[in-house]
């Protein structure tokens, strides 16, 4: 590059699959263009747990071609650590990522980022809250970036009725980063001629966002969306609801209905009435305790009362049958996906249904062997897995699903019902006999419900760690009457962390370990 040519202007973005981060790319190269800019854009594919991440690099002379001459400068094809004027994300954890990588830095980088969330696989699949902590992000973006510019774009997005990458090309065009007019840049995007009003009113709320004008951003779309109607607890239109409803307002405390209703409604709405029953029978007995105690605190029950309701509705077949064929679903996909009332939506569901998921909804004595044989191989397990792809969009797709919802009658005589009844009145059991003991020590016990969720292997590992630390600390510690609160949590803490059971294992094992005598002095 000659010496009197102006250093470029260099841009980071850092998108995921899905986001328009390509789009967004042509917009700016394209704007660049017909303002008479040098510019040289290249993108780097690559693969993240959440849709595929791919990070493209700009690089934009400031000055004119007819200012340097018709010359063409050598631009470079790759971002450079401590070399970047603008750091674009679109996610929160990219945002993360670009500055792990060196990209932002306090001398010279604007970064542009969005606040909201997208979690990857494994945030969701963690036994405990494996969410990466959002506000250390955001600390360290504004530590190291020199000035940013954060907002929560996919809300801006929506309420303006259009896409992210729109926003963030009107963010940037606000910003002032670019020689480059408002104008050409709308023009711009009238010229790629798709959905042009949807993205023109998403620049704009970006624009507005990048010039600091803080302002309530109205929706502009021509369609009207279906509003987001939520549906009605179970117990107020279910037939025994009103009897449910009595019940729980003469035996708890007003400050646990809340709580209570939404729990006992979720498991009439799971099986039926005579389940809801069972479920406030059960809390009863731990109520009980917290009752004569006299002294105003409900922490167990109020627990105890969350807990029983998810661990009452466990996840099988039925269940996730039962929820994908929702109206309720079927109206907030067709929000998040923006389709006019007239519009169609093609919507398929992924089931992968196997061994485990079969002999749940078998009675034991078919369940329990057909397990022991397909635990012998586990290679059994994985060929047995069958890959379905039903279109609930369509007649047939949908009354598979609605018929698989509509055996909860047969559920009872199912195995996984029997054990998971089971599991419950052991947990409850040792939940009671703990406080006995003390009350942190039962609310510890009551915390264990957490390890046991999901269905499969993982319900599996998280009902075995439940059972080693009941073995090894709950156990011995009611026989000897002796609370053991800390343990139970630093052991908890562990499984959750690690749901292969390895950190668990050593944590147990420390916790075994006799306490070393002090030497004499």
């Amino acid at each position: 590059m000659a010496k009197d040519t102006p250093r470029p202007i260099t841009l980071l973005i850092a998108a995921m699959g899905g986001e328009g981060g390509g789009v967004l790319t042509s917009w700016i190269v394209s704007a660049a263009r017909k303002a008479g800019h040098p510019v040289q854009a290249t993108s780097i594919p690559g693969v993240a747990q959440r849709t595929g991440a791919t990070t493209y690099y700009i690089e934009l002379v400031p000055a004119t071609y007819a200012e340097i001459q018709d010359r063409e400068p050598v631009l470079d094809l790759h971002p450079a650590p401590g070399d970047v004027d603008v750091a674009i994300a679109t996610e929160l954890v990219e945002t993360g990522r670009v500055i792990e990588r060196g990209f932002v830095s306090p001398d010279r980088t604007l970064l542009i980022a969005s606040t909201h969330r997208i979690y990857a696989l494994a945030e969701k699949m963690a036994m405990g809250d494996g969410r990466f902590d959002s506000d250390k992000i955001l600390s360290a973006a504004k530590s190291m970036a020199k000035k940013t510019l954060l907002f929560d774009m996919e809300k801006a997005a929506a309420d303006a009725g259009s896409v992210v990458n729109s926003v963030i090309l009107g963010a940037i065009c606000g910003a002032g980063v670019l020689p480059i007019g408002r104008e050409t840049f709308e023009e711009t995007i009238k010229e790629e001629g798709i959905a042009v009003k949807a993205n023109l009113a998403g620049f704009a709320a970006g624009f507005a966002y990048g010039k600091g004008e803080v302002v309530e951003l109205k929706r502009k779309r021509d369609i009207t969306l279906a509003p987001a109607a939520p549906a009605a607890p179970a117990y107020r239109t279910h037939p025994a609801g009103d009897a449910l409803k009595a019940r729980i307002e003469k035996s708890f405390p007003n400050a646990l209905h809340p709580l209570v209703l939404e729990a006992c409604g979720r498991t009439l709405d799971y099986q039926d009435a005579k389940y809801a029953t069972l479920y406030l029978d059960r809390l009863d007995t731990v109520a009980a305790i917290d009752r004569a105690r006299n002294d105003n605190d409900w922490r167990l029950t109020s627990e105890t009362a969350r807990h029983l309701g998810l661990r009452m509705t466990f996840e099988d077949v039925i269940r996730v049958a039962q929820l994908k064929t929702r109206p309720s679903r079927i109206a907030r996909v067709r929000r998040e996906v923006q389709a006019a009332p007239d519009q169609l939506v093609k919507q398929t569901e992924f089931l992968k249904p196997g061994i485990d998921e079969f002999a749940s909804l078998m009675p034991p004595f078919m369940a329990r062997p057909l397990l022991r044989w397909a635990e012998k191989k586990p290679e059994r397990k994985k060929k047995t897995h069958i890959g379905l792809y039903v279109r609930t969009d369509t007649f047939w797709g949908y009354m598979k699903l609605r018929m698989m919802a509509g055996m909860r009658w047969w559920r009872r005589a199912g195995h996984r019902y029997k054990e998971e009844q089971k599991q419950i009145e052991h947990w409850l059991d040792l939940v009671r006999r703990a406080a006995a003991v003390g009350r942190d020590f039962a609310l510890e016990v009551v915390e264990l419900a957490r390890l046991i969720k999901g269905y499969g292997s993982t319900h599996k590992r998280g009902s075995g760690n439940f059972d080693r630390i009941v073995a090894a600390i709950v156990e011995p510690a009611l026989a000897a009457k002796r609370p053991a609160a800390a343990a139970v949590k630093k052991a908890r803490d562990a499984a959750l962390a690690d749901p292969e059971g390895e950190t668990l294992g050593k944590t147990l094992a420390e916790l075994a370990a006799p306490v070393p005598a002090r030497a004499a002095e």
